[in-house]
């Protein structure tokens, strides 16, 4: 496993170090104090090499057996996103969430000791898995604005990241996330009314993007107050991402049930109107 770290140092801008890492006898992946110093500066993660070819492989299997689930794929179902085409010229399937109850493969790596490893390195002590969604962003698809995953709800975590897991590349032609280093450490950036809010591009300073291209087998992490956006998939292939966020056990400890029975009740407000008694969740 290869250990590659970025952080904003206030001084003097982008800054990398990196380590060859090794599992340990546990299985889980050691975290040098340096490494975790940076993550508390940078708000972000990326680690090569985590998983290997095949058990990437067998998730892409997994992942396109998914996509053919056509009595899941419907409008009308909360575990679904649609997102419109970067010409708007049509709207396009793109999420599952969450997912682990549908895909083995993804439930095993919300789990894997490795990854639970650099999240108890991370965060000084056991995560618990929040939140689980795959997206598969077909090409086409448009991107997602800057914002920050945070948001007010009465007892969402403040230990709230996400790890991306990449079954295909992900490379800046198909949109991959870009994180904006250092801004966590302010907290929200965006009023604390229990909605989402897309964040002013003034909010940030371009300089200091950094997009998360990623092969199969590595990961990233992010915090949940790092902004972050992405860009179009203007490529001719799915660019397919599994996204699991995670809390420290201290911070609320289990709460991915209730988090999405939440989630649910906010999704069919915000759908409120005539088609709201359609609403499903299968």
């Amino acid at each position: 496993m290869n250990f590659s770290q970025h952080s904003v140092d206030d001084s003097q801008g982008n800054v990398d170090a990196g380590r060859k890492g090794m599992v340990n006898h546990s299985g889980t992946v050691p975290l040098s104090r340096g490494q975790i110093d940076l993550w508390k500066r940078s708000g972000y993660v990326v680690i090569r090499e985590v998983f290997t070819a095949s058990e990437v492989a067998a998730l892409s299997v997994d992942a396109w057996r998914l996509t053919r689930e056509q009595h899941l794929i419907d409008r009308n179902n909360l575990r679904c996103r649609f997102r419109e085409t970067f010409d708007g010229s049509e709207s396009l399937w793109e999420t599952f969430d969450p997912v682990i109850d549908l895909s083995p493969d993804c439930a095993r790596f919300s789990g894997d000791p490795r990854l639970m490893g650099i999240l108890h390195g991370l965060y000084g002590e056991p995560a618990c898995l929040f939140k689980d969604k795959l997206i598969f962003k077909q090409p086409g698809t448009k991107g997602y604005e800057l914002h920050q995953d945070w948001i007010s709800w009465p007892g969402f975590p403040r230990s709230f990241l996400t790890v991306l897991i990449p079954i295909d590349p992900s490379t800046a032609e198909n949109g991959c996330t870009e994180v904006f280093p250092g801004y966590h450490r302010q907290g929200p950036l965006t009023p604390q009314d229990g909605q989402y809010h897309q964040l002013p591009d003034t909010a940030v300073e371009e300089s200091r993007c950094v997009p998360l291209e990623l092969q199969p087998g590595d990961i990233a992490v992010f915090d949940g107050f790092t902004p972050h956006r992405s860009s179009s998939n203007r490529s001719q292939s799915w660019r397919r991402q599994l996204y699991l966020s995670y809390n420290a056990e201290s911070d609320g400890g289990h709460q991915r049930e209730t988090h999405y029975v939440e989630f649910h009740d906010y999704l069919q407000c915000r759908g409120a109107g005539p088609d709201r008694s359609a609403l499903y969740f299968r």
